[in-house]
C-alpha cells in the first residue's frame, strides 16, 4: 500500500515538475483573455470611440441597473453595483469584445421569485429611511439583496461547474429558434410584471405555474383602482422613449453621438416630481434614498442555497444561453472567435464574485450590446471607461434620483425589451424555412408564457432532441458522414484541363443543427488543404502592392484559373434553418476566397429556403439539375470568357 501511495506521489510530483513555463503562460493566455488583447490595444484608433461608447453604456447601464434591480424585488442601489463590478469581471475573463454584461431583466426576473418567496413583502416602496441596516437600508431590504445574492452565487458556482464538465461544447443543442422563443417569452414575462408600477396600483406578487393570466386576471378585476396619474405619465414616457429611440436609430449615421433620451427623461420626470410633490399630492411612487459608495464585501447567505436551487439553474442557463448568442453574433459580425467553454467560466466568476458585493444576477444585455455596435465601440475598454462613470454615480450622482418615479423606471424596462419584443417577425422566417422550427418556436414560447423561461429552455431543447431524433431514421440515406469527396471522371479528354479547377463534394446526410458546424468545418478543410483560392489571393495581393495598377494578363489569369465547387446535394434528405444558414454562410466565405459555388441534385424546397434566406450575389446560374449540367455551364461559361478575351485582343 505504502509503495504505491509513494509511486503515485512521485507521478504526480513528476508531472508537476514537466510544466514549463510555456505551458503556464499558454493556460493564462488561454483563461485570461485580457493578456492577449490588452497589449495589442491600439491607444490611437480605438481610445476615442471606445471612450463615447463608454459614456452612452454608462448611462444605460445606470437606467437599467436602477430598473432591473426594482425588477429583481431589490432596492435599486444594488442595481447599481450590478452594473460595475460584473463587467470587470468579464473584462477580465470574457472573450466578447462588444458584450456588455450587468443586470439582465431575464435573470432579475427569475431570481425575484427566490426573493418574493423567501422575503416576502412587506410595502412595495423605496422611500423609507431605516438605518438599521447596512448601507442606511432596513433589515428588510439586507434580508431581499441577501437572497438575491445567493441566487446570483449558486448560479456563478453552476456556471463554472459546468465549464469545468466542458459542457460549453454541448452549446449546438441551443438552437435559433429555441433561444429566440424562450427570450421572447421571458420579455413577454418582464413586460407582465411591470404592468403594476405601469398602471400605479397596488398589487400582490404573484408566481407560479400561469401567473402570466392571473397577473392580467388580477388587473381586469381591480380595473378601477388604476391611478390615471401614474399611467399618464408612464404612456407619455414609454412614447417619448420610443420616438426618440427610432430617431436615434434612423439618424446614427448622421449623427455621432446619439441623445441619451433615458437618463434627459430621468433627470426631467425626477425634477417634476419633486417640484410638483407628486408623492405626496398624486401619491405616485418614487424610488427613495439610494444610498452612496460601494459596501464592504460579505459573504451570501449560505443558508438559503438549498432553497434557491431552481432559481440558480434559472439564472445559470438563461443567462449563460443569451449572453453566448450575443457573444457569437458579435465574434461573427467583427470576425473573431469566442470560446463556448470559457464563457462559462467568464459569466460564473461575473455571478460569484460580485455576489459578495450584494449584486443581483448578472448576465449580458442585447439592448446594451446594440448601443455598443451603433457607436463604433472596439473593445472591453468601452465596458472599463463605463464603470469609471458608474463610479461617479455611485459616489455623487445617486442620492439625487430620489424622487425618480417607479413608473418611469417601469417604462424604460418595457421599452428596453423592444429588440426581444421584436423577435415575433422571425416567425415568418421559420415558416418560410422550415415549419418543424415554426412549430418549435410557437410551443417553447407558449411553455416559457404558461411556466418560466428555464423549463421553456428546456422543453426546446428536449422539443428539439425529439424531432430530430424521429427525422433521422426518416432520411433516404443512413450514411452520417457530413461531408464525401466524390471522384467525378469526364470522359471526354480534352475537357480534362478545365476539370482540374473543379471539386466535388457530395453531402450525404440531412444538414440540421446537429451536423452543421461540423460539415462548415470540414469543408473548409478541403478547400484550404487543396489550396482552391491561393492562386487568386496572391493575384489580389499584387493587384493591392502595384496602387490599383494591376496588369490585365494577372486579372485574366484569375478569371480564366477561378476554382469552382459543386455540392451534390442528392443526399441531403431534409434540413433545419441552422443547415440553411450554413450554406448560405458557404457559399459568402467560397466567394470571397473567388470560388464560385455550384450546387447540383437540389429539392425544390431547398432551392425556396435558400433563396429566401440570402442574396445569392451571382450573374450565373447557382442550382442545377445534375453535376454533368452543372459542368457543362462551367464549360460554357470559360469558353465564353476565353471568346471575350481574344475578341479584347
Amino acid at each position: 500500500m505504502m509503495t504505491g501511495a509513494k509511486r503515485k506521489r512521485s507521478t504526480v510530483w513528476r508531472k508537476i515538475q514537466a510544466v514549463r513555463f510555456e505551458d503556464i503562460r499558454a493556460w493564462c493566455m488561454r483563461r485570461l483573455p485580457i493578456l492577449k488583447w490588452v497589449p495589442e490595444y491600439n491607444w490611437k484608433e480605438n481610445l476615442v470611440p471606445d471612450t463615447v461608447s463608454g459614456m452612452m453604456l454608462a448611462i444605460q447601464q445606470v437606467t437599467q441597473g436602477l430598473a432591473f434591480a426594482v425588477l429583481s424585488s431589490v432596492h435599486p442601489v444594488f442595481g447599481l453595483y450590478g452594473s460595475f463590478f460584473p463587467v470587470i469581471i468579464y473584462a477580465i475573463f470574457g472573450m466578447g469584445r462588444h458584450v456588455a454584461t450587468g443586470t439582465f431583466a431575464l435573470t432579475s426576473l427569475i431570481s425575484a421569485n427566490a426573493v418574493e418567496r423567501l422575503v416576502p413583502s412587506v410595502r412595495t416602496n423605496f422611500t423609507a429611511n431605516n438605518n438599521s441596516g447596512i448601507l442606511g437600508l432596513s433589515e428588510f431590504e439586507m434580508q431581499r439583496i441577501g437572497v438575491a445574492a445567493a441566487v446570483s452565487f449558486l448560479g456563478g458556482i453552476i456556471q463554472v461547474a459546468m465549464f469545468m464538465l466542458q459542457l460549453g461544447s454541448a452549446t449546438f443543442l441551443l438552437t435559433e429558434p429555441v433561444i429566440s422563443a424562450m427570450t421572447t417569452g421571458a420579455a413577454t414575462h418582464v413586460v407582465t410584471s411591470q404592468v403594476k408600477y405601469l398602471l400605479g396600483m397596488k398589487m400582490p406578487y404573484i408566481s407560479g405555474p400561469l401567473a402570466f393570466f392571473h397577473i392580467y386576471a388580477y388587473v381586469f378585476e381591480n380595473i378601477r383602482s388604476v391611478q390615471l396619474e401614474a399611467l399618464l405619465l408612464s404612456v407619455l414616457s414609454i412614447a417619448v422613449l420610443v420616438l426618440v429611440k427610432e430617431l436615434n436609430e434612423k439618424f446614427h449615421r448622421n449623427i455621432k453621438v446619439v441623445l441619451p433620451i433615458d437618463l434627459l427623461l430621468i433627470i426631467a420626470t425626477s425634477i417634476a416630481c419633486y417640484y410638483a410633490n407628486m408623492e405626496y399630492i398624486y401619491g405616485i411612487e418614487v424610488v427613495g434614498n439610494i444610498p452612496k459608495g460601494l459596501p464592504s464585501p460579505k459573504a451570501p447567505p449560505m443558508r438559503v442555497l438549498p432553497e434557491v436551487v431552481t432559481e440558480a439553474f434559472g439564472v445559470a442557463l438563461v443567462g449563460y444561453v443569451a449572453s453566448l448568442a450575443l457573444a457569437q453574433g458579435s465574434a461573427k459580425k467583427f470576425k473573431y472567435t469566442v470560446d463556448d467553454n470559457q464563457e462559462f467560466l467568464a459569466h460564473g466568476l461575473s455571478n460569484v464574485i460580485p455576489s459578495f458585493f450584494f449584486c443581483i444576477p448578472s448576465a449580458a444585455a442585447m439592448g446594451r450590446t446594440a448601443l455598443l455596435y451603433s457607436t463604433g465601440a472596439k473593445t472591453q475598454v468601452a465596458c472599463l471607461i463605463s464603470c469609471v462613470l458608474i463610479l461617479v454615480v455611485i459616489y455623487t450622482i445617486g442620492p439625487l434620483l430620489y424622487w425618480l418615479p417607479m413608473c418611469v423606471l417601469a417604462s424604460i424596462i418595457v421599452v428596453g425589451l423592444k429588440g426581444m419584443l421584436m423577435q415575433f417577425r422571425d416567425l415568418k422566417k421559420y415558416w418560410n424555412v422550415d415549419k418543424i422550427d415554426w412549430s418549435i418556436w410557437v410551443s417553447t414560447y407558449v411553455f416559457t408564457i404558461c411556466f418560466a423561461a428555464n423549463v421553456g429552455l428546456l422543453y426546446g431543447v428536449v422539443c428539439t432532441i425529439v424531432i430530430v431524433i424521429f427525422r433521422f431514421p426518416r432520411a433516404k440515406t443512413l450514411n452520417l458522414k457530413n461531408v464525401k469527396e466524390v471522384e467525378y471522371k469526364y470522359k471526354a479528354e480534352d475537357n480534362c484541363e478545365s476539370l482540374k479547377h473543379v471539386k466535388i463534394v457530395s453531402v450525404n446526410s440531412p444538414l440540421v443543427f446537429l451536423n452543421a458546424r461540423k460539415f462548415h468545418a470540414d469543408l473548409l478543410k478541403i478547400i484550404q488543404q487543396d489550396g482552391i483560392s491561393s492562386q487568386c489571393e496572391q493575384n489580389t495581393l499584387l493587384c493591392s502592392f502595384s496602387n490599383g495598377s494591376c496588369h490585365g494578363e494577372l486579372v485574366q489569369s484569375c478569371h480564366s484559373e477561378r476554382h469552382v465547387l459543386i455540392l451534390d446535394c442528392s443526399g441531403l434528405n431534409f434540413f433545419d434553418y441552422t443547415g440553411v444558414s450554413v450554406l448560405l454562410q458557404i457559399y459568402k466565405d467560397c466567394k470571397s476566397r473567388y470560388i464560385d459555388v455550384l450546387l447540383a441534385h437540389c429539392k425544390a424546397s431547398l432551392i425556396k429556403a435558400m433563396q429566401y434566406g440570402g442574396s445569392l450575389d451571382s450573374e450565373n446560374p447557382v442550382f442545377f439539375e445534375s453535376i454533368s449540367s452543372a459542368i457543362d455551364a462551367i464549360h460554357i461559361h470559360r469558353n465564353y470568357s476565353k471568346f471575350s478575351e481574344q475578341s479584347e485582343v
